[in-house]
């Protein structure tokens, strides 16, 4: 087992859980040697509404993950979501000093494109280079050391609410912990869940969560285009409430256990029981009309999701197709519905190349978490990183200045 400073914790902040995972550095790239989870009672829609409720769930599971593991965690990293997250493309323009492209240069460029008017109460998150142009020759993933006398930049811009942001590190700070950086939910999902080749040919990632649905579009390698839809698995969960007239936590129950996304699955004659309201009884009912209830909803997301790629305009760039992951990505036959919506080859997506406890962590409920902890390794690979080393919001203006770094 590696010394304390050598673990890696992901801490996904979701509406239906708190996820915190722990990792490690390994001779095959990184272990997974710590899970812990608990039912989230303080978001809603990927927002905090309370912090008591968030940080008391938060430390439920940091400390099942630490007897998992046997360390002590300090320091993680967490995800953000949630309806307030904005992305947008960016281009920047240099002039080259020295006709040789320097880190000066990259720096100078990728500040013009992020050079913005920002509302004071959003922050940037992510700046994210896609493609560098010297000399009108595109295409180029790094151009340090390349001659020129011109110099752009294609950037991805991720913007959040201040306040959201705030929220969540003042959680994490409450609950005893440290950020060490913050990262787009669907960003560290792609880290984990999609593959070189996916990106590289493009794929639309959609993570189907409890309080949100995140979409991210990566083609050449580089990320296009970022969305987050304010429909998920809770609703999913509310219309089999209502449907059936049973409590939120039964619904949830049979959600998981008999939930279908598509009724043509489903045998007209499997049976379901159902928990009353109140002192009622007990009923019985068809699965079929569980699964009635649940495939237009389920419909009515993918669409969304659709429609959001269309406009987009980069529909035509996704050639490997759809990957769908988080929760609601567990349910029979959600691929299928999907393959129908998009007409586009669609897999599930759940954690790879990683090592330690892969049975239980190659599930897509984990993709986020694993993400989050694959990205930290990252950044300590390219940066050098020391938690702590400075405030958050510091490091997020750091990082506008170096963001090449860690991509290429």
């Amino acid at each position: 087992m590696g010394k304390k400073e050598e673990f890696i914790v992901g801490l996904d902040i979701g509406t239906t859980k708190i996820c915190a995972i722990v990792g490690v550095p390994s001779a095959k790239g990184l272990d997974i040697i710590g899970i812990g989870t608990h039912p989230s009672h303080g978001l809603r829609k990927g927002v905090v509404v309370n912090i008591e409720s968030t940080v008391q769930s938060i430390k439920r599971a940091v400390e099942e993950a630490e007897l998992m593991a046997g360390c002590e965690i300090s320091a993680v990293y967490t995800g953000i979501a949630g309806g307030h997250i904005k992305g947008l493309n960016s281009h920047g323009i240099v002039g080259v000093k020295s006709h040789e492209v320097n880190e000066s240069d990259i720096r100078r460029v990728i500040d013009a494109a992020s050079a913005l008017q920002i509302p004071m109460d959003r922050e940037v998150i992510h700046i994210l280079p896609q493609e560098y142009i010297v000399d009108g020759q595109n295409g180029i993933k790094d151009p340090q050391g390349m001659s020129g006398v011109r110099l752009e930049v294609k950037v991805h811009i991720v913007t959040g609410a201040v306040a959201s942001a705030q929220n969540i590190i003042r959680c994490a700070n409450r609950a005893g912990l440290e950020v060490n950086d913050i990262i787009l939910q669907q960003l560290a999902s792609s880290e984990a869940g999609l593959t070189p080749e996916e990106k590289e040919l493009g794929v639309a990632l959609i993570d189907i969560g409890g309080g949100t649905t995140d979409i991210a579009i990566f083609h050449q390698g580089s990320i296009k285009h970022t969305a987050v839809i304010s429909l998920a698995g809770d609703h999913l969960t509310g219309d089999i409430a209502i449907g059936l007239r049973t409590p939120i936590e039964d619904a949830e129950k049979i959600k998981k256990k008999h939930g279908c996304a598509l009724t043509s699955l489903v045998g007209k004659d499997e049976r379901v029981e159902v928990p009353s309201v109140g002192e009622r009884g007990a009923k019985t009912i068809s699965r079929y009309t569980l699964a009635e209830i649940i495939e237009p909803r389920m419909e009515e997301i993918l669409s969304l999701a659709q429609r959001e790629i269309i406009n987009s305009g980069y529909d035509s760039l996704v050639a490997s197709g759809i990957v769908l992951t988080g929760g609601s990505a567990l349910l029979e036959g959600v691929a299928d519905l999907a393959e129908q919506v998009f007409s586009l080859p669609v897999r599930k997506g759940s954690p790879r190349d990683i090592g330690g406890l892969t049975d239980i962590v190659a599930n897509p409920i984990y993709t986020t978490a694993v993400g989050l902890v694959l990205y930290g390794q990252k950044g300590r690979i390219s940066e050098g990183f020391t938690p702590g080393e400075e405030n958050i919001f510091d490091k997020v203006t750091r990082r506008m200045k170096g963001w090449f770094k860690e991509f290429f």
